[in-house]
């Protein structure tokens, strides 16, 4: 016979398994997905039930569902060319910040690779204007491109006029509109985020110090200098991390569309001094963007002692014309990459922004262990 409190305990978790059975039959997961009322959201590392309890810093343990959770992520993004005058920029960058916002609220901090604006005091305005107003990490940070000194192209009237470059700017008042956004003292620096090291490199000489300068990065030996002991210290206090490395211009002859996207072919003017300095360091994974080459592509990915990414656009993408040359793809096409990185692994994630879906030709593993300094 039941007691009062027996059949009260079993009233109580009666209904209890009955509003489990009611939300499980509107949230499940099912491989990489999560249904949500029949309909599917791409969710490939995280459950529905566990996103808000489980951030990726708080992270090598379990799931429910048994599958590791990162300790640490991010998104890489480059090539955003927000313009104060170009809506369509800005709507393409919105659209990437809300649908990374939706894939993990919770990544560790957001790096934009370069070619944020076209220079102007204006497009900075509006850059700090579009993140205010759209979901993103609390931590963002940023390398300097070469559309950072196009100011230098316009003249007072806000017309372009190559003929009267530089048009009264200077590098160096190029060079502080970036560290204003930054609060860095320089174009180059580190930061440390969950244990992880991040290096952020960056031209420091525009057309003005040489015009044979072009639009690729001037490293100076101060800063050449200075990666390498970088470097040193991070693979000497423990060489089974990776170690993350921002430039906005790639290596030559490496990643997608290097073939095609500078004069010289060099993107990098001491890429000769860079490459020496890299091939010591096997767990170095470089992202780069500049070239506005598509992810798919088979060059997205390059190992060569050293990993190497290309990181694509978000406002202008190009791909391989199949015939020695390059095609510029429709207006609405937007790519970047998500990164997640676990004991054993990085992985590396192309994202398609206008459809909303991973690309499945660039979904790439980069395996962590001892290494230690060559």
């Amino acid at each position: 016979m039941e007691t009062g409190w027996q059949t009260l305990v079993l009233s109580v978790l009666m209904m209890a398994v009955s509003v489990y059975s009611s939300s499980a039959a509107t949230v499940s997961q099912y491989g990489d997905s999560v249904i949500i009322n029949d309909v599917a959201e791409n969710n490939s590392s995280y459950d529905l039930e566990n996103v808000a309890q489980l951030p990726s810093h708080d992270a090598n343990s379990l799931n429910k569902s048994g599958k590791s959770q990162p300790l640490l992520s991010f998104p890489v993004l480059s090539d955003i060319h927000v313009q104060s005058w170009d809506i369509r920029s800005q709507r393409k960058f919105e659209a990437a910040l809300q649908d990374l916002d939706q894939i993990n609220p919770h990544s560790d901090t957001l790096v934009i690779n370069g070619d944020l604006t076209n220079g102007m005091p204006e497009d900075y305005r509006k850059l700090a204007q579009i993140m205010k107003a759209n979901p993103h990490p609390d931590r963002v940070e940023y390398s300097i491109g070469n559309h950072e000194f196009y100011r230098a192209w316009f003249d007072d009237n806000w017309a372009w006029s190559s003929k009267t470059f530089p048009n009264g700017e200077t590098e160096q008042a190029s060079i502080e509109r970036f560290l204003q956004l930054t609060g860095e003292q320089h174009v180059f620096y580190n930061r440390e985020i969950n244990g992880y090291t991040f290096l952020f490199l960056g031209m420091e000489h525009y057309r003005q110090s040489d015009p044979a300068n072009l639009e690729d990065a001037y490293l100076s030996k101060e800063q050449l200098d200075w990666l390498q002991a970088k470097l040193r210290l991070r693979a000497e206090a423990d060489g089974e991390k990776p170690i993350f490395l921002f430039l906005h211009q790639p290596l030559p002859n490496t990643v997608a569309g290097t073939l095609f996207c500078c004069t010289n072919n060099r993107a990098v003017i001491q890429h000769q001094e860079l490459r020496k300095i890299l091939l010591q360091y096997p767990q170095i994974i470089f992202f780069s963007g500049h070239t506005h080459w598509e992810l798919k592509l088979p060059d997205t990915f390059v190992r060569d002692t050293y990993t190497m990414v290309n990181s694509a656009s978000i406002e202008q993408l190009w791909t391989d014309n199949g015939s020695g040359g390059e095609l510029e793809m429709e207006p609405e096409e937007s790519q970047g990459l998500y990164v997640e990185v676990y004991q054993d692994k990085v992985k590396i994630k192309g994202r398609d922004f206008y459809r909303k879906r991973w690309i499945p030709e660039a979904q790439f593993e980069v395996p962590v262990g001892k290494i230690g300094v060559r």
